[in-house]
């Protein structure tokens, strides 16, 4: 099942099950006192069923061209796990000379690197711009799973992620690595929650980055989450060792596209991001002057 937020053309928020055909079928939160957000749903013990116990009957099904597709958070918090894949491994230790042993042994360590990454209000969603650093001269997106979390630490769903970074401010300095990494518009989630009913068949499931600049591709890369080293519930693991998510979390789980080291993004540019089974997000670029 994939679920996502949405505002429809009066102004309301609204939860929809998103069917195979891509149309919106609209959930009554009225229903129950339970649920009242997406986030509710999403932490119940069985969010599932409720999804399907809170169908409304009388809505129409909508086209998703009727809507606005939000970002699937409420008032979650946004944590990302770093140097997952061998890719990344490698890019980090190219672009820090002075942190290079560091990315080489966390890639290896029982231990891996989880950081804070963005607040609700540091997230973009579908079509909402994502901010490259005004004092950046190399930042790139970074096409991530993200990881829904209940507070009681259970995996509960998937989306897609872009863990915006600014290589160069990292690159200088390690410890530099949250200026890097959280500002405004640092973060893009959605289009929709994807909720399986089996695990997910990693090797097949696919991650495709695409950006566009004036209307050509200027880079394309994929890989998929076979080549992921760590495994989904040792991240949350470690994530909730001695660390309450009383809101839940999303977890950002790394990434294994890297663009080229002479490539950074530019304002205007236009970045998607497509992960079978859940969807493509899709944002454009901004940078302030």
């Amino acid at each position: 099942m994939r679920l996502a937020k949405l505002r429809l053309a009066d102004g309301s928020m609204r939860v929809a099950i998103v069917e195979d055909d891509g149309r919106l079928r609209l959930l009554d939160l009225l229903q129950v006192d339970i649920a009242r957000s997406l986030m509710d749903v999403l932490h119940a013990p069985d969010p599932i069923g409720l999804a399907r116990f809170l169908i409304d009957r009388d809505a129409p099904l909508l086209d998703a061209r009727q809507v606005t597709i939000l970002a699937p958070i409420d008032r979650q918090e946004v944590w990302a796990a770093g140097v997952t894949y061998k890719r990344s491994q490698v890019a980090r230790m190219e672009e820090s000379e002075t942190g290079a042993s560091h990315y080489d042994r966390v890639y290896t360590a029982p231990r891996p690197e989880i950081f804070f990454k963005a607040t609700p209000n540091r997230v973009s969603g579908p079509g909402e711009p994502l901010r490259v650093r005004a004092d950046s001269g190399w930042s790139v997106p970074e096409p991530e799973l993200a990881l829904v979390i209940s507070p009681a630490g259970r995996l509960v769903g998937f989306t897609v992620g872009n863990d915006m970074s600014a290589r160069d401010i990292e690159g200088e300095n390690p410890l530099y690595l949250p200026q890097a990494k959280v500002y405004n518009g640092c973060c893009g989630l959605g289009p929709f929650v994807l909720i399986p009913e089996q695990p997910l068949d990693r090797t097949a499931t696919k991650i495709r980055l695409t950006i566009e600049r004036e209307g050509k591709t200027a880079f394309t890369g994929e890989t998929d989450l076979g080549q992921m080293k760590r495994e989904f519930q040792e991240l949350i693991d470690w994530l909730t060792r001695e660390n309450d998510l009383v809101t839940g979390a999303f977890l950002l789980t790394g990434t294994g596209i890297v663009p080229p080291d002479n490539f950074t993004l530019l304002n205007n540019d236009a970045v998607s991001i497509e992960i079978t089974g859940i969807g493509t997000l899709s944002n454009p670029i901004v940078k302030a002057g």
